[in-house]
C-alpha cells in the first residue's frame, strides 16, 4: 500500500483540528475518502478470530495490544487496546491494588495519580486505549468481579472512576465499562436483567454519566441483556441514553468475543467496533447491508465517531514517545505509589484494647508469628482480563520480614503446629481469604451455546499479516507465581458460592486465637466477607483486599503505624447472608430494583456487622459545627469541622447523604471528602452538592425532575453514624 498519501490525510486532519476545526467534520471528510472495504474494516478488530484465539491461549493477552480501525492508506492509526484495571496487562507491569481496594481509600486525588502511572506504562507498550475503568455497581458481594469496581454506591463509584479517567487521559484514551447493569458473572452471557426506568437511571447509570461528563473517550458495552435486548445491540442504551440524552461524543466498543449477537442490529444500535476479532460483522455485515437490514449511513456514522475521537485525542497521543512492546512495562518509580496505595487501602475493622493499649499498631520490637498459606503467596486478584504479569510482587510474609527480624511462619496446614508457633510469638498475624480460583472473571461454561457466532474460517491475508506482526514481538514470560494455573493467564473465577471463609480457615483462626491473645486477622478478598463466626475472638481485623505487587510492604506500614489507617469500606458487610438482596449466579433472568447495599440494610432495619463507609484509625475524630446552605442557583453548600482528638496525625472521610421528600426513594450519598488532620487539630471541610444530584427520574416523560421540597442532608462518618448531623433544607 502507498503510505505517503495515507499519512498526509490523517495528519492534515489532525493539524486542522489543532487549529480549531471541528473533529467530527474532519473525520467525515476522511470517511468520504474511504473505500467501502476500508469503512467496514473499521467496524471490528483487525485480528483474525481463530488465529487470534490461538495466540490468546498462548499468553497473547500479555504480549501485544489489540488493534482495530487501522487504515494505513489514509494514515489512520486506529486503536491499540490494553486492558486493566489494576495495571497494564502487557509485559512486566506495575500491579496496583484492585479497584475495590482503591475505592476504599475514598481519595479521588490518589486514584488520579494511579491513572497517570498506568497511562505512562500504557505508552511504553504502544497502547493508546485503556480498558480498565470498570464501574459496574457491587449489587451483591457474591459477584465475582466485585474487585474490579469501586463499591456499591453510584456517587462514590462515579467519582473514583472519573478520577482514574482523568489520570489515564493525560497519556491515552480510557474506556469505561461494562455498559450497563452488569454485576452477575457466571450468567453474564445469557442473563436478562429487568430494571425499571427509575432504578436504571437513579442507581445503575449515574456513575457512567459522571464519567461520560468527565470526557471519557470510549464506552464498552456489556454481555448481558437489559429488558430483553443484549447490551451490544441495545439502541436505547447506546444511542437514546448515551448519545442523545448524555451527549457522549466518543465511540463504543463491544466486550470481547461474545459482546454482540447481531451484525446489523449492533451497528444500527450505535456499537461502533466489535472487539477484538473479525468475527460476527466480518461474516454477516456485508450481506446485511445488501439486504437493507442496516444502512451504509449507519456505517458512516460509526466510522466517523471512531475517527473523530482519534482526532480529538491526537495531541495527547502524540505527546512524548509512543513506544512499542516493552519488557518490562513497569516504571520502577511506580513501586512507591503502589506501596502507598496498598497501605492507604487497608481497612481497619476491629482493634481491641489489650491491657492498656489497643492491639494495633504493633511495637517494632514485637516478635511475629505469620500464619496461613495466603501469607506467603502472591495473591493479586482474579486471572481474567485485568490480570497483570508483574514480576515484582512482594507477599505479606516477605513484607513483614523486611520490616522486622523476628518472624516465624506456619502455613496453617497443621493447625496444632500453627497454634504452637503462634504461642511462642508476641503477635500472631493470620492471613485468610480467597484467590483467583474462588472469585473473579468467569472462565468456564458460558451457560449458552454461542458457537454460531464464530466464522467458518479466517481470511488468509489477515492471518498472514497478524502472524507476521506477532512474530516480531518480544517474548513475555509469566511470573513464577503463575505456575499451576489451568491456562496461561487464566483461572476459574466466577461468582462466590459463599460469603464466609472456608471452614478450615475459620478453624485456623480459632486455633491461633486460643493460643495467642494478640491475634490479628488479615482478610484478602474482593468484597465483603461475613466475619460473625470469629471476629469477636480476635484482637484486630483488617481487610486488605488484593493489595497489588506491594501488598506486603503496604500492610507492614499499617501494622507498625508508619501509615495511620484512613481507608473506609466501599460496601456494607452484613451480619448474615439473609440480610442481602437475592442473588442467583445461574439465573436466566433477574430483576434489579433500587435497593441494595447500605440502602437495603437501612430500609430493612438490618444492623450491618460493619457499615458502608466505616473504618477505624489509630486516631479518633469528631464532627462539629455543621452548616448547610442553598445557593441562589439551588446547589447545596455543606461545611463541617473535623477534629482529630487522638495523639497521631491521620485522615478522616466526611460523607454527605440526602433523604429526598419521596419516602419511597433511597437516601443518596451526594458528596464525600477525605481530609488530613494533625493530632489535636481541627480542619474545615467544604463541599458543594450540585442541585442535579438531587433530581429524580420521571419514567413517563423519560426525563429528570428538578428537586423541590424539604430534603434532609446528613453529614456523617459512615452510614448510620449515630454522631451524624442532619439538617433540613427547603429547595422550593
Amino acid at each position: 500500500m502507498d503510505d505517503t498519501a495515507a499519512e498526509s490525510a490523517f495528519e492534515a486532519a489532525c493539524a486542522s483540528v489543532a487549529a480549531g476545526a471541528d473533529a467530527r467534520e474532519e473525520a467525515a471528510r476522511l470517511v468520504a475518502e474511504m473505500t467501502p472495504e476500508e469503512q467496514l474494516w473499521c467496524l471490528d478488530g483487525d485480528a483474525p478470530t481463530w488465529a487470534g484465539l490461538e495466540h490468546l491461549g498462548e499468553g497473547g493477552y500479555h504480549q501485544a495490544t489489540f488493534r482495530a480501525a487501522r487504515v494505513e492508506r489514509l494514515g489512520i492509526p486506529g486503536i491499540e487496546f490494553s486492558d486493566g484495571p489494576r495495571g497494564v496487562v502487557i509485559g512486566d507491569a506495575t500491579c496496583f491494588p484492585v479497584s475495590i481496594a482503591r475505592g476504599a481509600t475514598w481519595d479521588p486525588d490518589l486514584e488520579e495519580r494511579v491513572g497517570e502511572a498506568i497511562g505512562r506504562e500504557l505508552r511504553r507498550v504502544g497502547a493508546t486505549l485503556f480498558g480498565g475503568v470498570c464501574v459496574n455497581l457491587l449489587r451483591h458481594p457474591a459477584w465475582g468481579r466485585a474487585q474490579e469496581t469501586y463499591g456499591e454506591d453510584p456517587h462514590h463509584v462515579g467519582e473514583m472512576g472519573a478520577a482514574l479517567t482523568r489520570g489515564i487521559q493525560r497519556h491515552a484514551m480510557a474506556t469505561v465499562k461494562h455498559f450497563a447493569v452488569n454485576s452477575m458473572e457466571n450468567a453474564r452471557f445469557k442473563v436478562d436483567i429487568a430494571v425499571d426506568e427509575v432504578a436504571l437511571h437513579e442507581v445503575y447509570l449515574p456513575h457512567f454519566r459522571r464519567i461520560v461528563d468527565e470526557g471519557v473517550a470510549c464506552v464498552m458495552s456489556a454481555y448481558n441483556q437489559v429488558n430483553g435486548t443484549y447490551c451490544g445491540d441495545h439502541r436505547e442504551l447506546l444511542t437514546s441514553v448515551l448519545r442523545d440524552e448524555w451527549g457522549f461524543e466518543g465511540f463504543v466498543i463491544s466486550d470481547w468475543i461474545f459482546g454482540m449477537r447481531d451484525a446489523a442490529r449492533s451497528v444500527a444500535a450505535g456499537l461502533d467496533i466489535e472487539m477484538p476479532y473479525r468475527m460476527v460483522r466480518a461474516s454477516h455485515l456485508r450481506s446485511a447491508l445488501e439486504s437493507g437490514d442496516v444502512a451504509w449511513a449507519d456505517v458512516d456514522v460509526a466510522v466517523t465517531r471512531v475517527i473523530a475521537t482519534l482526532l480529538r485525542f491526537a495531541g495527547t497521543l502524540s505527546a512524548g514517545d509512543l513506544g512499542g512492546p516493552a519488557v518490562p512495562t513497569r516504571i520502577d518509580a511506580h513501586a512507591d505509589l503502589a506501596r502507598e496505595v496498598a497501605g492507604r487501602s487497608v481497612v481497619l475493622l476491629r482493634n481491641e484494647q489489650l491491657d492498656d493499649a489497643p492491639a494495633l499498631p504493633l511495637d517494632a520490637r514485637a516478635s511475629l508469628a505469620v500464619i496461613g498459606p495466603l501469607a506467603a503467596e502472591v495473591n493479586l486478584g482474579d486471572g481474567g482480563s485485568s490480570d497483570v504479569w508483574t514480576h515484582a510482587a512482594v507477599p505479606v510474609l516477605d513484607g513483614l520480614r523486611a520490616r522486622v527480624g523476628d518472624v516465624a511462619f506456619a502455613d496453617g496446614g497443621d493447625q496444632a503446629e500453627a497454634a504452637r508457633v503462634a504461642a511462642r510469638a508476641d503477635v500472631a498475624v493470620v492471613v485468610v481469604g480467597y484467590t483467583a480460583d474462588d472469585e473473579g472473571e468467569f472462565i468456564g461454561d458460558l451457560g449458552v451455546d454461542l458457537r454460531h457466532l464464530f466464522p467458518a474460517a479466517d481470511e488468509a491475508e489477515v492471518v498472514d499479516e497478524f502472524r507476521a506482526r506477532i512474530a516480531e514481538l518480544p517474548a513475555v514470560t509469566p511470573p513464577d507465581h503463575y505456575r499451576g494455573r489451568p491456562g496461561v493467564g487464566f483461572s476459574r473465577g466466577g461468582d462466590r458460592t459463599t460469603l464466609r471463609l472456608p471452614a478450615e480457615q475459620v478453624d485456623l483462626i480459632d486455633a491461633v486465637a486460643a493460643a495467642n491473645r494478640c491475634t490479628v486477622v488479615v482478610v484478602q478478598a474482593g468484597s465483603a466477607v461475613i466475619t460473625s463466626e470469629w471476629d469477636t475472638s480476635v484482637a484486630a481485623v483488617l481487610q486488605m483486599f488484593y493489595g497489588g505487587d506491594q501488598a506486603g510492604p503496604g500492610l507492614a506500614d499499617v501494622l507498625f503505624g508508619d501509615v495511620n489507617p484512613s481507608a473506609r469500606l466501599p460496601f456494607t458487610v452484613p451480619a448474615d447472608e439473609a440480610h442481602l438482596p437475592p442473588f442467583d449466579r445461574d439465573a436466566d433472568s433477574f430483576t434489579y430494583d433500587r435497593w441494595h447495599g447500605w440502602w437495603h440494610a437501612e430500609r430493612a432495619g438490618h444492623r450491618p456487622a460493619y457499615p458502608f463507609g466505616f473504618g477505624l484509625s489509630y486516631s479518633d475524630y469528631e464532627l462539629g459545627e455543621v452548616g448547610v446552605t442553598v445557593t441562589d442557583g439551588g446547589d447545596v453548600l455543606v461545611g463541617v469541622r473535623v477534629a482529630n482528638v487522638g495523639a497521631r496525625d491521620g485522615a478522616d472521610v466526611v460523607q454527605v447523604s440526602a433523604r429526598l421528600p419521596d419516602a419511597e426513594a433511597p437516601r443518596r450519598l451526594v458528596g464525600f471528602r477525605r481530609v488530613a488532620v494533625a493530632a489535636g487539630a481541627t480542619e474545615r471541610v467544604e463541599l458543594t452538592v450540585p442541585r442535579a444530584a438531587l433530581a429524580t427520574r420521571d419514567p413517563a416523560a423519560h426525563a429528570w425532575i428538578e428537586p423541590a421540597g424539604i430534603h434532609e442532608v446528613t453529614v456523617a462518618r459512615f452510614a448510620g453514624d449515630p454522631a451524624g448531623v442532619t439538617v433540613a433544607i427547603d429547595l422550593g
